[in-house]
């Protein structure tokens, strides 16, 4: 599924939704009523809500707490298998030119100990929506703008409704176990963790999140976190949905550890002899008119030991790799070079791994032909 980056629609409305927070006052102590598309207000003179209604012209409202908000109307419906109307939310950092007050926002994940938050949600039945704690980071300390990686908490699922990309597996994070996503939106990557039933409330350190997508090869420690935010994207319906609380710390002073996997030795290993040593599965998980997404799994089909790989093939003609995860991809005209990334260099007899890219297109999409495998020609699976 492809989605817009909330708020990129309709770009010339984000200043107006900037004039509208100064508007509104400020620091909100009695209840506040916003139904302005971008409109926002500051809460405890710590934390900003946003309608950010970006993706339907229909009317939505929101009443804002001194502690979280509620949604109040919500009159917009888009289809389950396209993008929610918008994300009202509350959030600490800067989101696009809107910075919540003396936040230490971006900062560079290297130099972050902890990121202590927490969050109370109500829920509703008979609306089609996701709960959602999202964490913003880019390699530049951007405060404005689009961010080129958006990790997506789904607390709760209700309706036909799945996350950007396709699943890639589980992960135990916060004392949790999450089926993780991953996928691009077109102008950003993004990984999301979704629970298996509705979590109300939750307290939790965000590092963990962070480290598990720099562990997956998504950023490094060099990168920076900008925002933490906490809403809902609904479909259809939601009034009732509300955050009752959000507080969210993010401490610096300390060093974040690098991730714990040691890097493959090298030279690489030559797959073991013999034209199934290896099989290769080219997968296109998301196509649009001028860009891909796309996924490739290396399978070690031999009886020996790979330590550390390279793989090689041409893309047709038209298609640029713009960015990608898991290993490290370079293009040289048609021709892609591939290598491991630390932590997946090792592949035993039967074992797998896999890595993905974002890339443009111009004309008709198709995938590559053939593969190798350190020098080693690999079947396609």
């Amino acid at each position: 599924m492809r989605r817009p980056l909330r708020a990129i629609a309709a770009a010339g409305l984000l200043a107006a939704g900037t004039i509208v927070a100064v508007a509104l006052g400020g620091n909100a102590s009695a209840d506040t009523q916003i139904c302005e598309q971008y409109g926002s207000t500051v809460i405890g003179n710590r934390y900003v809500v946003q309608n950010n209604r970006w993706g339907t012209s229909a009317q939505q409202c929101i009443n804002v707490t001194s502690t979280g908000f509620s949604i109040t109307r919500q009159d917009g419906v888009a289809p389950t298998n396209g993008a929610p109307v918008s994300y009202p939310s509350i959030f600490f950092g800067c989101h696009y030119t809107n910075c919540s007050p003396g936040t230490n926002l971006p900062v560079q994940v290297k130099n972050i100990s902890s990121a202590p938050g927490s969050i109370s949600y109500n829920y509703v039945s008979g609306a089609t929506y996701n709960a959602s704690y999202d964490i913003w980071l880019d390699p530049s300390p951007k405060r404005d703008g689009v961010n080129q990686m958006e990790i997506m908490i789904w607390l709760n699922r209700q309706g036909s409704i799945q996350p950007i990309g396709s699943p890639v597996g589980s992960a135990s994070v916060a004392g949790r176990t999450w089926e993780v996503w991953r996928g691009s939106n077109g102008s950003n990557n993004v990984i999301s963790y979704v629970a298996s039933s509705p979590i109300p409330s939750l307290s939790f350190d965000a590092m963990a999140f962070i480290n598990d997508t720099r562990n997956r090869g998504a950023i490094t420690n060099d990168w920076y976190l900008t925002s933490i935010q906490a809403g809902f994207e609904p479909w259809q319906g939601g009034v009732g949905l509300a955050v009752n609380s959000f507080s969210q710390s993010v401490n610096t002073g300390g060093t974040n550890p690098p991730p714990t996997t040691t890097p493959p030795p090298n030279p690489t290993t030559p797959p073991p002899s013999g034209s199934s040593s290896c099989s290769v599965k080219y997968t296109s998980t998301n196509v649009w008119n001028n860009g891909f997404t796309a996924e490739v799994t290396i399978t070690n089909t031999g009886s020996g030991t790979i330590n550390g790989w390279t793989l090689n093939y041409n893309l047709p003609g038209g298609q640029t790799i713009t960015n990608s995860w898991n290993a490290t991809v370079t293009q040289s005209g048609s021709a892609v070079t591939a290598r491991n990334a630390g932590y997946n260099g090792t592949l035993a007899p039967g074992a797998s791994t896999n890595f993905g890219y974002q890339a443009t297109l111009s004309g008709s999409y198709s995938a590559p032909s053939s593969f190798s495998l350190n020098g080693t020609t690999c079947a396609r699976a």
